[in-house]
């Protein structure tokens, strides 16, 4: 076998710092309570944006200097799953959710049986002429859950085609779920874990550390996140970069990429308070776990011990330690970018000094 030379390899090998080859970097600490978790830890933000750590972390020493840090609301945990049943008329479809519905227990019970940590909560349908849309919603324990409420799912579609009078199969998946895709239903009913974060900033904080005001941030929330995604046409979501949080979140703690796409949407709030900044970030779809695919990898195993999600605790507490400390990354990252672009140049005089300096990979 040959040898490449020193220069080559230098360049192909993954640097000691990295998670999944790419740049990472563990910023913070973030101070974070609600009612999944209250706890101080630096987070894991694998990314070639490498302004995001510096942004990130002033948003995290600001939840440093307030004893509440960012409090993070979990709101609901549902993991989603539809199936296509096919029959003659809306008529028939119509009969069909009659008797689906009214088989609901003896569902939750074929569902017990595909996985212990699979729970079905709710059933939801749509008819559009002959066809059936049939939403599954489930509880999958410290998993996110993608194949588990697949395999239920498949579980339940084979056992409707079976029992149901009138009806055939569709497709095991019917896009009324909603998997990586952005779309209203997933806004309005949530997939995955539904977090909201939260922070009030006295004003004096807001100056000395954001270099703006409470007003300056809840205009501009209103012009560009509001208004701003109106006028493009936005599904359920207004707010900054919610994607650019997530996505390096994910990367370093083995999630499934592709899931930002419905993750990514969400709601920015702020308010004048008197001079002080309420400001808040709801994601009704993150989708993530610490167990499962991906979970195995040293490197990711290594982050979520260090993130404490690896405990002993009751069974899904993990996963919605997790989806808390997202939350709060994304708030992070979220008000200092809000703060940065109320002020003329400053986002692009960081942009330009970080990412064009020798090797753009500085400590935040």
């Amino acid at each position: 076998m040959t040898t490449p030379p020193a220069s080559v390899a230098a360049q192909t090998a993954a640097p000691a710092d990295c998670l999944t080859g790419i740049p990472t970097r563990w910023v913070g600490p973030v101070r974070i309570t609600g009612n999944t978790t209250h706890t101080q830890t630096r987070v894991p933000l694998a990314t070639y944006e490498s302004p995001l750590w510096p942004s990130v972390a002033r948003g995290a020493r600001i939840s440093r200097l307030l004893e509440d840090g960012i409090k993070v609301t979990l709101v609901d945990d549902r993991m989603t799953r539809s199936v296509l049943l096919q029959t003659v008329d809306a008529e028939a479809a119509y009969a069909a959710t009659v008797a689906l519905h009214a088989r609901t227990d003896e569902l939750r019970t074929l569902t017990r049986e595909t996985s212990r940590f699979a729970t079905l909560l709710d059933i939801r349908h749509e008819i559009i002429g002959p066809l059936l849309f049939v939403r599954f919603e489930f509880t999958t324990g410290d998993a996110s859950g993608h194949n588990m409420v697949t395999l239920a799912a498949d579980r339940l579609l084979t056992h409707l085609v079976t029992h149901l009078q009138g009806v055939s199969y569709g497709s095991i998946s019917a896009n009324y779920c909603t998997d990586k895709k952005a779309t209203a239903v997933n806004g309005i009913l949530g997939r995955g874990k539904n977090a909201t974060a939260e922070i009030l900033i006295p004003h004096a904080m807001v100056t000395d550390h954001l270099h703006t005001t409470a007003s300056k941030i809840t205009q501009l929330n209103i012009n560009k996140n509001l208004v701003g995604t109106l006028l493009a046409g936005g599904i359920r979501s207004a707010n900054a970069h919610y994607a650019n949080m997530l996505l390096a979140f994910y990367l370093a703690t083995g999630q499934d990429a592709a899931n930002i796409v419905e993750g990514s949407q969400g709601i920015t709030y702020a308010a004048d308070r008197d001079g002080d900044l309420y400001f808040s970030c709801t994601l009704p779809n993150l989708i993530l776990g610490t167990v499962g695919n991906g979970k195995t990898l040293t490197t990711v195993e290594e982050a979520l011990i260090r993130l404490g999600c690896r405990e002993e605790r009751p069974i899904g507490d993990n996963a919605r330690r997790l989806a808390a400390i997202a939350a709060a990354t994304v708030l992070c990252g979220e008000l200092s970018l809000m703060a940065a672009q109320t002020n003329p140049g400053e986002l692009m005089n960081v942009h330009t000094r970080l990412e064009r300096s020798a090797g753009a990979v500085h400590d935040a």
